[in-house]
C-alpha cells in the first residue's frame, strides 16, 4: 500500500482543503502517515498571504526533495495557484492550484504513469463554481471545520488572495445543511463555519440567501452543540445581525472581527470597506447581544506610510476592544498588489519593532480578558488529554481550560467547570460535582 503525508500552511480554509484531499487519498487505498515519517507521497498545501508563507512553503519543499529524493511531492494551494509552472523546477510531480482538488489522486497517478509533471492551475473567474468537497472525518474528533464559502471580491491594496482564490462563490445552502448532518452523525459536537470572505456568503446565490441562513441551517442540525464562526467583516455586525445570532443558542460568543489597522487613514489606503467608527459600532452591537463575548482579530502593522500617530491609533483600538487574542503581521510586499509600489515603505526593523509591541499589548489584553473570568462557572467541551493526564477543552468564548481527570471526562463531554487560575495560554479549573 502506498503511503501519503500532509502538511498544511495558512488558514482554516486550507486545513479544510487538506482534510478533503486526505480523504480522497484514503479512499484510493493510500495509508496516511505523519509528515515526520517516510512516505511515498508528500502533499504540501501552501500559503502565499505573506512573504513568510512563501518562504516556509519553499523551504519545506526543498527539504523534502533533499531528504526524500524518491518520494513524490504535490504542491497545492495558494502559492501553487500564484506561481503555477514556475514551481515545476522544485521537482514536484504535481502543481495543483486552488481548484481541481477533487482530482488530486488521479492527476498525481497520471503524472507518475507518464513519467512527467503536471501543472493543474486554472484561471479563476466569476464562472468558476464552488468546488464542493465533502468531509466525513477530521483529525480533531470534537470540532470540525465546515467550509461554506470561497473567494473574495474586495481587492484590498495589500492582499494577493483574490488573485489566488478567485471571486466569491458560496456553497449551496442544502449542501451546507447536508454536510453539517454528516459531521454531527460522525460525532462532531462543534462546527466551525469558515470561508475566505465568510461575510459575503450567499451574495452569488439566488433567493436572497445570507450568512445568517447558513448559520441557521447548522443551528437546526441535531447533534451539533456549538457553532463557531470564522473571520467576519465588521460591516456585517449590525444590530439586527447580532440580535439574530443571539437568538441561536448554539452560536459561540467568540467573534473574529478583522481590524488590520485602527487608523482611518491607513484603512483608506488599504481600501478596507469600513472605518474605525463602523468597527466600534460592530463591537458594541455584538457586546449588547453577547455581554461577555471574546473578540479576536488580525492586525497588519508597518503598512506603507504608517506614521507613529497612525500606529498609536491602532494601539488605542486594541485597548478599546480588549481582545482575547490578536494575530499580528508585519506588512509584507506582495508583487502585483497596489501597496507594493506605494511610497513610504517602512524598514523591516521598524515593522518588526511595531509588531513586537503589538504582540506584547495583545498578550496584556488577552490576560486581562481571562482574568475577568476567574471564579466563574462555565461549560467546557472536552477535546483531549495532555501528557499529564489533564483534560483540555474550550469554553464557548474559546478559552482553553484544563481540568483534572475524572470519570465524567471523555472526548466530547460537555462539563461545568469553575475557573480557578490562569495558565500561560488559558485557564485551569475544577469540575462541579455531579
Amino acid at each position: 500500500m502506498n503511503t501519503v503525508a500532509f502538511h498544511t500552511l495558512g488558514c482554516k480554509v486550507n486545513q479544510y482543503d487538506t482534510q478533503a484531499m486526505l480523504e480522497l487519498f484514503r479512499a484510493a487505498g493510500y495509508a496516511v502517515v505523519p509528515f515526520s515519517e517516510n512516505a511515498d507521497v508528500y502533499v504540501v498545501n501552501t500559503c502565499t498571504v505573506t512573504g513568510t508563507g512563501d518562504k516556509k512553503s519553499m523551504q519545506l519543499t526543498r527539504r523534502l526533495r533533499r531528504e526524500h529524493p524518491e518520494s513524490e511531492i504535490v504542491l497545492c494551494g495558494c502559492l501553487a495557484q500564484r506561481k503555477g509552472e514556475a514551481l515545476l523546477d522544485t521537482g514536484a510531480r504535481l502543481i495543483l492550484g486552488t481548484q481541481r482538488r477533487s482530482e488530486v489522486v488521479t492527476l498525481l497517478e497520471k503524472a507518475v504513469r507518464d513519467g512527467g509533471q503536471i501543472c493543474a492551475v486554472d484561471a479563476l473567474t466569476t464562472q468558476t463554481p464552488f468546488e464542493s468537497l465533502t468531509i466525513t472525518d477530521q483529525e480533531d474528533h470534537t470540532r470540525a471545520i465546515l467550509k461554506i464559502q470561497e473567494g473574495c471580491n474586495n481587492h484590498c491594496t495589500y492582499c494577493i488572495i483574490p488573485s489566488v482564490r478567485g471571486p466569491i462563490r458560496s456553497r449551496p445552502l442544502e449542501e451546507v445543511a447536508a454536510e453539517a448532518r454528516r459531521l454531527a452523525e460522525a460525532g462532531f459536537r462543534e462546527l466551525v463555519l469558515t470561508g475566505i470572505h465568510l461575510s459575503s456568503y450567499g451574495r452569488d446565490l439566488e433567493g436572497g440567501v445570507t450568512l445568517l441562513d447558513a448559520i441557521q441551517a447548522v443551528q437546526d442540525t441535531a447533534g451539533v452543540l456549538r457553532i463557531r464562526l470564522g473571520s467576519l467583516e465588521p460591516t456585517i455586525a449590525t444590530e439586527e445581525f447580532a440580535a439574530r445570532l443571539a437568538a441561536m443558542d448554539k452560536v459561540c460568543p467568540q467573534f473574529h472581527l478583522a481590524l488590520q489597522s485602527g487608523s482611518d487613514t491607513v484603512l483608506a489606503r488599504m481600501a478596507r470597506r469600513y472605518n474605525t467608527r463602523m468597527y466600534r459600532d460592530a463591537v458594541e452591537n455584538l457586546r449588547r447581544a453577547f455581554p461577555h463575548a471574546a473578540f479576536t482579530t488580525d492586525v497588519l502593522t508597518g503598512f506603507p506610510g504608517e506614521t507613529e500617530e497612525e500606529y498609536r491609533q491602532t494601539r488605542d483600538m486594541i485597548r478599546f476592544v480588549g481582545y482575547a487574542k490578536i494575530h499580528v503581521f508585519p506588512y509584507s510586499q506582495r508583487e502585483g498588489t497596489p501597496a507594493a509600489t506605494m511610497p513610504g515603505q517602512l524598514s523591516t526593523a521598524e515593522k518588526e519593532r511595531r509588531a513586537r509591541e503589538l504582540i506584547a499589548l495583545g498578550d496584556e489584553t488577552a490576560r486581562a480578558y481571562r482574568e475577568s473570568w476567574l471564579g466563574q462557572t462555565v461549560p467546557v467541551l472536552l477535546e483531549e488529554q495532555d501528557t499529564q493526564g489533564r483534560w483540555l477543552g474550550y469554553t464557548p468564548e474559546y478559552i482553553q481550560v484544563n481540568v483534572p481527570d475524572s470519570p465524567a471526562c471523555h472526548q466530547g463531554a460537555l462539563v461545568r467547570v469553575t475557573l480557578t487560575s490562569l495558565t500561560e495560554d488559558g485557564m485551569a479549573g475544577c469540575m462541579l460535582s455531579h
